[in-house]
């Protein structure tokens, strides 16, 4: 982040402390309907890391390498592209429209995924941010435990096969 983009947030969102030393809100709402799709995938980046990272507990719970290499990897763009292609016939309308909008969205692709599973891990990642913002939980936990197990089952593919495709 350049400075004066570093400089400019920390002045709005840190500039004005209320007496307990908590700096005061600039919205008093959050409308996951009125927000870029861009900012719920950034939400929804957040949350699916998170919900990884503690799924994987489950399966191990010493080694914090092993934990982040899978993570990491589960994580990645390409295989949330998959992930959402296997999930998108069972998304309701609204849900397809978030994930369009989160496709669409202009954005640069890093060089570790295509255009294509970056743009489709975009509109993955809105889609949660939009239904994590908007309180739905349990369609949340639904779509990320299905996202969860089509990842899983992609990794174990690649392994069986010798490697990623």
């Amino acid at each position: 982040m350049k400075f004066d983009q570093f400089q400019f947030l920390a002045e709005q969102t840190f500039a004005a402390l209320n007496a307990g030393g908590v700096p005061e809100a600039r919205f008093a709402e959050i409308p996951p309907d009125r927000l870029p799709p861009l900012v719920l995938a950034y939400i929804g980046d957040a949350f699916f890391n998170l919900y990884v990272r503690t799924k994987l507990l489950y399966y191990e719970q010493g080694r914090v390498r092993v934990l982040h290499n899978h993570g990491a990897k589960m994580v990645s763009a390409t295989l949330q592209a998959i992930a959402l292609k296997e999930l998108e016939p069972q998304l309701t309308e609204s849900e397809s429209d978030i994930v369009r909008r989160g496709r669409n969205a202009k954005s640069t692709v890093p060089k570790s995924a295509s255009v294509g599973d970056y743009r489709y891990s975009t509109g993955f990642e809105a889609l949660l941010g939009y239904l994590y913002l908007s309180d739905n939980g349990s369609r949340l936990t639904e779509l990320a435990d299905q996202a969860f197990v089509v990842i899983s089952r992609e990794i174990a593919n690649q392994n069986r096969n010798g490697g990623e495709k």
